[in-house]
């Protein structure tokens, strides 16, 4: 989610208190109303998650520090994206198939790579390099779709499955259901496999179970590390007006500016996000050792004390920042002190 490459991304500790609502459903084949068991339903980007009974039934907790839509999401199925569910206690939800298999459409595609090296590519500009992305394994390769443009010089993804990932490393399994993913190179040599990334973008809704170490002080030290200098650690800070406090320091131009001269932030009337706009191009610091640049491509954008933020296709970081992938991240809920219950 580099250096001399651009990435986009989709989202400080400090204690919140929420009170805990609970929202119950049912989950209908559209055509036959039948009911439909072991749907998943998950708050996007979080650990909170469940799945419906024999009767198509779910209950799921969530409390404030939950902002991520609803997801129900099944094999065969159009997933559903729900918003607005804090005005709702009870919702019965029917299900569309869906439709042509990708398989069918990209399987015979010519594009000058093999599927190899398609998927050797996609691993690294995916996962990451870095020691969490190096311990990360996609364990249903064979369900991702890969297309590469030669004209464009772009490596494209898809996929009609979630993309199950083990994060060893900060023992998370990942569902990823991806919207899109594009790797556009600013050089490729086919022949020589050479390729000088210039930007990664990929958007899609995600659900973190724990695996079985995910409690033990090694994998909360890593993951706390990893927490830190992230893009949400960074957002949850800009929100919170705590740039300093958190070691960051901003510089443009290569002296060291007021932040707050730079990114100016503004309170959303009637809502709990943020608006955030930067005056020109930044480079960001911290604790002394991670540099980062940062620049947007639209007049403004929304944060909110999560680390949520807007305008993904409008918000680009490079150096630190820059490099982190899909196996350097950690769920919005992580480090919320919430009595919200984690359901697997």
């Amino acid at each position: 989610m580099a250096m001399t490459s651009k990435v986009l991304f989709f989202a400080i500790l400090f204690p919140i208190l929420s009170f805990t609502q609970t929202l119950k459903g049912t989950i209908l084949d559209a055509s036959t109303n039948k009911p439909l068991e072991t749907v998943a339903v998950y708050f996007d980007n979080t650990t909170i998650g469940t799945t419906t009974d024999a009767k198509g039934q779910f209950s799921i907790d969530y409390s404030d520090a939950i902002q991520s839509p609803l997801i129900i999401s099944y094999l065969g199925y159009k997933k559903v994206t729900i918003r607005d569910y804090r005005t709702k206690r009870n919702i019965t939800i029917k299900l569309n198939p869906t439709d042509v298999s990708l398989d069918e459409v990209f399987l015979e595609f010519d594009d000058g790579l093999t599927r190899k090296q398609k998927l050797r590519l996609f691993r690294k500009e995916f996962l990451g390099t870095s020691k969490y992305g190096k311990s990360c394994k996609i364990l249903n390769e064979k369900d991702i779709v890969l297309r590469y443009d030669k004209n464009g010089k772009t490596l494209y993804a898809s996929a009609d499955k979630p993309i199950i990932i083990n994060n060893r490393a900060l023992q998370y399994q990942i569902s990823f259901d991806i919207i899109d993913f594009e790797a556009q190179y600013r050089y490729a040599n086919l022949e020589e496999q050479d390729f000088a990334l210039d930007r990664v973008a990929y958007a899609g809704t995600s659900y973190y179970k724990n695996l079985d170490k995910a409690q033990r002080r090694s994998t909360k030290r890593r993951r706390e590390k990893a927490f830190k200098g992230s893009v949400q650690h960074f957002m949850r800070t800009l929100y919170q007006k705590k740039l300093e406090e958190e070691k960051y320091e901003i510089y443009n131009k290569g002296f060291e500016v007021d932040a707050y001269k730079y990114f100016l932030i503004n309170q959303k009337e009637d809502t709990d996000f943020k608006e955030v706009s930067l005056k020109q191009k930044v480079s960001i610091l911290y604790d002394k050792r991670e540099q980062s640049d940062m620049e947007i491509y639209v007049d403004s954008f929304l944060v909110d004390a999560y680390g949520n933020y807007s305008a993904i296709k409008g918000v680009y970081f490079n150096g630190a920042m820059g490099s982190q992938r899909m196996g350097d991240t950690l769920p919005l809920d992580y480090g919320l002190n919430s009595k919200t219950k984690t359901q697997n």
